[in-house]
């Protein structure tokens, strides 16, 4: 073994805090106490965003939680987990799983599939804010329309498509 290996790791199995790897562009968001959430693929533990690693390292910051709940059996430290975090919460919204393409603040072009379940008519769409998996429909769709939302670029000249 070389300097600086480790050798023994200590740690309280009682006072786990989780580390989250977050995309510099993302990090600009993320402030000391904002409520988060840890998955254990065993189960989720809520928990609090503790500290923020000023520096970068590969394109991503490091945060660390603060576990406020019991934890599930079989954590331990190093054990690999995913977690989101709460950076706001917007109430009584319509929204839709995020495009394939489509920025914050922004008109898209997505295709609402008609009433037949087989049309889907090109529709401008205008989009609020946006998480990782989701996005606010602010204008262009009402509550029940289904969209598709991969790449469907490859169809811009065209009005309608029809699904096989």
């Amino acid at each position: 073994m070389g300097p600086g290996t480790n050798l023994a790791r200590v740690a309280d199995p009682q006072r786990l805090k989780a580390q989250l790897k977050i995309a510099e562009t993302q990090a600009k968001d993320i402030v000391i106490g904002q409520v988060a959430s840890i998955d254990t693929r065993n189960g989720l533990i809520p928990g609090r965003v503790a500290r923020i690693d000023p520096a970068v390292q590969n394109g991503t910051v490091t945060v660390d939680v603060a576990l406020e709940g019991e934890l599930p059996r079989g954590a331990r430290p190093d054990l690999s987990v995913d977690g989101t975090i709460e950076l706001e919460r917007l109430a009584d919204i319509l929204f839709v799983g995020r495009p394939a393409y489509g920025q914050e603040q922004s008109v898209i072009s997505l295709f609402r599939v008609g009433p037949d379940g087989v049309t889907c008519e090109a529709t401008k769409v205008t989009v609020g804010k946006t998480s990782v998996n989701t996005i606010e429909v602010t204008a262009g769709l009402k509550a029940g329309d289904q969209v598709i939302l991969s790449d469907m670029s490859q169809f811009d000249a065209f009005d309608r498509v029809k699904l096989k």
